[in-house]
């Protein structure tokens, strides 16, 4: 019993007999939950994680953070759309976080140090992959198997691997020394690389299927789709896809002087319409059903799919785009085209309640043209998997990329139909692993999502001054020549200024206002980490439950919640 002296103090170290956690009704916890950016990103990056490992210091720590989810960081820090930027809670504050020139900064210091991919020892008895495919999708499932331990024989019907980011995207997206780089690092981890081998024609699926514990199918998408214009089409078409090879095989497209309409309005058109004004085309037309990227009267599902500032790009290039408009007639002469016609698309209820694009008649507007180049995507081409695709375009797969057609067999990428991308390709050979490790193991299957992301209003922002976000250096549309890298990337001062713009949403900062602020001091700092993986852990015996801790954390990592009931 605590003894009081007659004015009412306590004598030393009586004050810990007065256990005031008796008197709370809700008790604060740690409670870490997705950062939007990590919910958002399709290939499953944690943003928040490996941006504060590089705020505190540690770039090659924030690398390793970032490769545990993607191999290709200085290829996507490219390429990539960055949904995460899109759903970056500092996008409502000032503005998003630079996530995708982070990664890109991380990706290239890796390469120029020679880090090392974290990958272990294999056992003499580890069970091997093979993997069909060296796109995004196939190399993510080789390296993500690898980190599982497992032997991956990886086959391409090409002589180098990289799939679509070799085939179809230009030096001035990504330069080819940056890809090659990334990819032979990668591959450097122990992949058994198998180079012009054809799926149906040099390796047959029932063999791999039996000298393998597990096959994963990464064959992309090489067959364009069948195209006309009301059942018209050129002598001399080409296709989008084959149009790219070609300036990326010979640098050049026979297309000087040219006027040339592009159908499509995702990256494939986006590039074609670029690289055709790069090759001396005198006009270049790009007609898509699509709105335009920065149309925010039109809701996000009706844009184009094409990285926004791409398309920014393109239109200082001098490519005209013609948003929600069709092709509706093509003008020939001896089969060759001299003009086309569109017109404007509306949104229109159908009888059976779906909306659907419809062309207005009085909107026609000719335009002259010496080629026209359709850019609507491509096909998966069935030689080797017959029996698997049926008389289907794509494979069907579930969420972890099984076939239900046949155990042990699972796919990925653009092969799924899924209008994909390098980071989602990369996400479904990440999660198609992680299944092919667990179906060797006969392990049950684990299930998908990791919570709802922390809202912008879980965040306490009167801790956080505005800041502009940094912007990387684009070079001037007059010394564009579509092989040199227009965008430049940041150095290493602007990376860590956008790191510490970074609200660390859901996570702990360590920034000691539970600690400093308790009226109880119970909240406790650690030296060690902490089980959750903090700095701090609550007194149960003394905290009154007055929410303070909660209200005053700027990251929304600690949350209130019912004291639990004694039983």
């Amino acid at each position: 019993m605590a003894v009081l002296t007659r004015g009412a103090d306590a004598l030393p170290g009586s004050a810990l007999d007065f256990r005031t956690g008796d008197w709370r009704d809700q008790r604060p916890i740690h409670r870490h939950r997705p950062a939007p950016c990590h919910h958002a990103c399709p290939a499953g990056e944690d943003p928040q994680a490996y941006i504060a490992r590089l705020d505190e210091g540690n770039p090659r720590a924030a690398w390793e953070a970032l490769i545990a989810a993607n191999p290709l960081p200085a290829i996507t820090g490219r390429v990539c759309h960055h949904p995460c930027e899109d759903d970056c809670n500092r996008g409502q504050f000032d503005q998003a976080i630079a996530i995708h020139e982070i990664e890109r900064f991380l990706g290239d210091a890796a390469i120029r140090e020679d880090w090392p991919y974290p990958v272990p020892e294999l056992a003499d008895d580890a069970p091997e992959v093979a993997v069909v495919g060296a796109g995004p999708a196939g190399l993510s499932a080789a390296y993500h198997l690898r980190r599982l331990g497992h032997r991956v024989a990886l086959y391409d019907r090409y002589g180098e691997a990289g799939g679509m980011l070799a085939l179809a995207i230009p030096g001035y997206r990504l330069p080819r020394a940056v890809r090659e780089a990334e990819i032979d690092r990668l591959l450097a981890t122990g992949i058994d690389f198998h180079r012009h081998q054809v799926l149906g024609r040099d390796v047959y699926l029932d063999d791999l299927g039996r000298r393998h514990g597990a096959v994963f199918l990464a064959p992309g998408c090489h067959r364009p789709r069948e195209w006309s214009v009301d059942g018209a089409r050129p002598d001399d078409a080409r296709d989008g896809l084959g149009l790219l090879k070609e300036w990326l095989n010979v640098g050049v497209t026979p297309a000087p002087g040219k006027r040339v309409v592009v159908q499509g309005g995702g990256n494939t058109g986006v590039d074609i319409a670029r690289v055709l004004r790069f090759s001396g085309a005198g006009e270049v037309h790009l007609v898509t059903a699509s709105a335009l990227p920065d149309d925010e009267s039109a809701p996000p599902e009706d844009r184009m799919s094409a990285i926004p500032r791409e398309v920014a790009q393109a239109r200082d290039e001098g490519v005209i785009i013609h948003p929600h408009h069709t092709l509706t007639r093509l003008i020939l002469r001896e089969g060759r085209v001299v003009g086309v016609e569109i017109a404007a698309l509306r949104k229109l209820d159908g009888d059976d309640g779906h909306r659907r694009r419809v062309a207005f008649e009085g909107t026609e507007t000719v335009i002259a043209a010496d080629e026209v180049v359709p850019a609507i995507g491509e096909i998966v081409d069935p030689l080797g998997i017959e029996a698997l695709i049926g008389r289907e375009r794509y494979l069907r797969a579930d969420a972890w990329g099984r076939l239900a057609e046949a155990l042990g067999v699972f796919a990925g990428g653009d092969a799924l139909g899924q209008a994909g991308t390098v980071t989602a390709a990369i996400g479904d050979g990440h999660r198609a692993a992680e299944a092919i490790a667990r179906h060797i193991r006969h392990e049950p299957e684990s299930v998908l999502g990791g919570g709802e992301p922390v809202a912008f209003d879980d965040l306490n922002r009167h801790y956080f001054d505005r800041a502009p976000r940094q912007k990387a250096t684009v070079l001037p549309v007059a010394e564009r020549d579509g092989t040199t890298e227009i965008e430049r990337g940041l150095g290493h001062e602007r990376v860590a200024a956008e790191a510490r713009r970074c609200f660390s949403c859901g996570d702990c900062l360590a920034c000691d206002n539970c600690w400093t602020l308790c009226p109880d001091l119970a909240v406790l700092k650690t030296r060690a980490a902490t089980a959750d993986g903090g700095s701090y852990v609550f007194d149960y015996d003394y905290c009154k439950g007055c929410g303070l801790c909660a209200e005053e954390c700027p990251s929304g990592y600690i949350a209130m919640i019912e004291e639990p009931t004694a039983t």
